[in-house]
């Protein structure tokens, strides 16, 4: 049978996007089939002193260039580029992509069908003003105490939010003739994944933040268990497991049902917990200390 192609083949991507949501993004963008070069100054991106793992891991399969954008010869190749891409993403402040010549009017002038993927930190005004993954996540209410965030996610959701982009100015594009132009604020990506604590689902005491029994992280005898029986049919099958009776709506919202299921989770290992949920059916996951 013929192979089909991928939705982006044939698509030319360059990318002046440092540190982690512009090379994130090229991972899936390369992933549905766009050719991929990003450039890099002259002393690289801080990705790769930060962890060169990760650095390496995000370009597999991309062209790298060093340019020094500040010089008249680095500007001439790197519009030479531009003559022959599809897409330019970027992750400069408006003030820096003016300076460079970069701003999205000299750009439709000099390559009316290239579509531009602007990453900043916050939208509109506030997309000069200094900030990172850590301020997004605080300002979406998504820290807790003085503990760091387990995950860079306003990052890692920019990028798939510069994918969604990239794929809708095409889309745009193939509509109009004109290469579009789309921006994707961190600041935004971090709100975005905090809606469902806004809503009230994920803070503490919330359904899904401790007052539902059958969803909770409980200690059992050598480490610990994630339980997701949210669904009725499945708080009915965990309460039958542990000897409860089948849990209705009301009881697992009872601090003395999620006592019970504490005790019985605290009296078996993590083998034989493996062992129930495969037997039974039943949505968790067993963890080390």
């Amino acid at each position: 049978m013929a192979r089909t192609p991928l939705p982006l083949a044939g698509v030319h991507v360059v990318s002046l996007a440092l540190n982690l949501p512009g090379p994130a993004a090229l991972v899936r963008l390369r992933a549905l089939g766009a050719r991929c070069t990003k450039v890099e100054p002259p002393a690289g991106d801080p990705m790769r002193a930060y962890c060169e793992a990760a650095w390496a891991q995000m370009h597999r399969g991309v062209r790298t260039v060093a340019l020094d954008l500040k010089d008249t010869a680095g500007q001439r190749r790197l519009q030479r580029l531009l003559a022959g891409a599809d897409v330019l993403l970027t992750s400069f402040r408006p003030s820096a992509l003016a300076k460079l010549g970069l701003d999205a009017a000299t750009l439709q002038a000099r390559h009316p069908r290239l579509c531009l993927v602007r990453i900043v930190g916050a939208a509109g005004a506030r997309a000069e003003e200094a900030g990172h993954d850590l301020t997004y996540q605080a300002e979406a209410g998504l820290l807790e105490g003085l503990d760091l965030p387990p995950s860079l996610l306003a990052d890692m959701a920019g990028a798939l939010m510069s994918v969604e982009a990239v794929l809708a100015a095409l889309l745009q594009r193939a509509a109009t003739g004109r290469g579009a132009v789309r921006d994707v604020a961190l600041a935004d990506a971090a709100v975005w994944l905090a809606q469902p604590r806004a809503w009230g689902l994920t803070a503490p005491g919330g359904l899904l933040g401790g007052a539902h029994a059958g969803y909770r992280v409980y200690r059992c005898a050598d480490g610990r268990v994630a339980v997701a029986a949210l669904e009725p049919h499945f708080a009915r099958r965990l309460g039958e497991v542990a000897g409860l009776g089948p849990l209705t709506p009301a009881q697992c919202l009872e601090p003395a049902t999620a006592a019970a299921l504490a005790a019985w989770f605290a009296a078996r290992t993590r083998a034989e917990l493996d062992a129930l949920a495969r037997q039974h059916d039943l949505p968790w996951v067993t963890l080390g200390e």
